[in-house]
């Protein structure tokens, strides 16, 4: 076992409880909008589902993301074994190329009809705070892992890479979905190169236009690059409505609920709600 998988565990937790800190307490402070469901049952299911993924990848995957890099350089798999760069080059190309690929699969949960049922646990939610970022279901979490694994192997990166990647990648997932009042001017500069809280917020609109916008996690780069950029929701952002159309109610704050609900059968367009059913609500990308 390498130094990093060795200690990987600790440094993540750490940063984790750290960064989770900070934006829960900054979400005290400064909170951006009104919650429209009370925490405590959110926070209690979106954290359960944070400790179900993490065993559910332990007893599952044989290998996780730090150790396939340390596999797949024993055996010079990856387009980085084939050529000879200062390390930091190919820290940076395959930080880069990560980026890129889990802002790629983000997109395939929208447009891939059984993705999409297991990816809108996340987008169910009904506020943004600190504890979506860790929001989404163990299958969501499986095939995330599986992908990212496939990622590495193709890639070859050092094992560092990825371990920088991990650890910065869920640090921004906190950050982003953190409901924190960033004043303006700050928000523009950083914007400009990673994702803030109110830009990733026009991603978790009911509005479907919105929803199919803003999908990096980290580097705005690709969002801009592949024209998928939206920088403000149509109502504003004490305006917009978060979440699904067909769930407004409490049910997403519900453990159980959210475990199970991509199992469950489309719902019919002619409820009383009037939305469409999964498959329709399901987001079709569009540029903007």
């Amino acid at each position: 076992m390498s130094f990093l998988e060795q200690y990987e565990a600790i440094v993540r937790l750490s940063v984790f409880a750290g960064i989770f800190l900070i934006m829960a307490l900054l979400e005290i402070a400064m909170p951006r909008k009104q919650p429209v469901l009370a925490k405590g049952a959110r926070w209690f299911t979106n954290i359960s589902l944070v400790i179900v993924n993490t065993l559910a990848l332990r007893l599952i995957m044989p290998i996780l993301a730090v150790g396939m890099a340390d596999y797949a350089a024993a055996r010079g798999w990856g387009l980085l074994a084939l050529v000879d760069l200062p390390l930091w080059v190919e820290i940076l190309i395959a930080f880069l190329l990560l980026d890129m690929l889990i802002y790629a699969q983000h997109i395939a949960f929208h447009k891939v009809p059984i993705l999409w049922r297991f990816h809108k646990v996340h987008h169910a939610d009904r506020d943004l705070d600190v504890t979506s970022g860790a929001r989404f279901h163990p299958a969501e979490a499986i095939i995330s892992m599986a992908y990212k694994l496939l990622c590495i192997a193709l890639i070859g990166p050092v094992a560092f890479a990825v371990f920088l990647f991990e650890v910065v990648l869920n640090a921004a997932s906190m950050f982003n979905h953190a409901n924190v009042r960033l004043p303006l001017g700050m928000d523009r500069a950083l914007r400009l190169f990673i994702v803030t809280p109110d830009m990733h917020r026009v991603h978790h609109s009911v509005i479907e236009r919105e929803t199919n916008s803003n999908y990096s996690f980290f580097l705005t780069l690709w969002d801009r690059m592949f024209r998928t950029y939206l920088a403000q929701p149509e109502k504003g952002h004490d305006g917009m409505t978060i979440g699904l159309s067909e769930y407004q109610d409490s049910k997403p704050a519900n453990l159980f609920w959210s475990l199970f609900v991509p199992f469950a059968r489309k719902q019919n367009p002619d409820t009383k709600t009037g939305s469409n059913s999964i498959e329709e609500r399901r987001p079709i990308l569009k540029s903007d």
